[in-house]
């Protein structure tokens, strides 16, 4: 984030409140832009109910007085186990998928790493409406990371080890990047990381005179 704002100057929010998600204020070539990006030092970067919330209401935040939205992706999944699903994780994940589908200011997302099943729709994927959307060549866009892929695919040869490496080799190199994504359109281009603030602040210059209109209706049903 230091290294695409303007002076390297970040103003963040919450710093102390879930900390596997960043949320903050920045420039970019003097616009306010508003930052929302994966920790992946805290939890491995994993959506959880406090996460999703915080997120989802910077960027209802964002919408609401009109300020670009920039999504940096490094998230594994959603944080598995019963206290969360007791939780009512899905609920509460909704909140940020709803937040990103409806939000109608411009959405330029960088999947830096890791961008795994459904937390990677959620952090304003194409299928959010994500106006531009980057990756850089060592991004994995997939269902699932390659061990745990070939583990529940190829469980029959568990007790080989060499078999297990070879098809996790495979698992890679056909899925594991982002050039299958961004074959099917879900990816607009494969960027360089150097090139990221380049890229970004040539997206919200060509994104500034953006109209969306949602459908007419009274108001959504936020997943409350």
């Amino acid at each position: 984030i230091l290294k695409v704002a303007d002076d390297g100057d970040f103003f963040e929010l919450q710093p102390e409140y879930a900390k596997n998600i960043l949320i903050g204020f920045a420039r970019m070539e003097g616009q306010t832009v508003g930052i929302v990006a994966n920790q992946p030092l805290v939890l491995a970067g994993c959506l959880d109910i406090k996460s999703s919330i915080k997120a989802a209401r910077f960027v209802r935040f964002c919408d609401a007085f009109n300020i670009p939205v920039v999504t940096f992706v490094d998230v594994p999944g959603f944080m598995p186990g019963t206290s969360q699903e007791y939780g009512g994780i899905i609920k509460h994940g909704a909140k940020l998928l709803y937040a990103y589908a409806e939000c109608t200011v411009p959405k330029v997302t960088v999947i830096t790493r890791k961008a795994y099943g459904g937390a990677y729709d959620v952090m304003a994927s194409k299928h959010l409406r994500g106006d531009v959307n980057f990756a850089w060549p060592n991004a994995e866009i997939a269902v699932m990371g390659a061990k745990g892929a070939v583990e529940i695919i190829f469980r029959e040869d568990k007790g080989d080890p060499a078999k297990l490496a070879a098809r996790e080799a495979e698992y890679k190199a056909r899925f594991a990047n982002p050039f299958v994504a961004g074959a099917r359109g879900y990816i607009d281009d494969v960027i360089q990381p150097h090139e990221t603030r380049k890229r970004i602040c040539r997206s919200l210059v060509m994104l500034r005179d953006k109209k969306l209109e949602n459908p007419w209706r009274k108001h959504g049903n936020i997943p409350l």
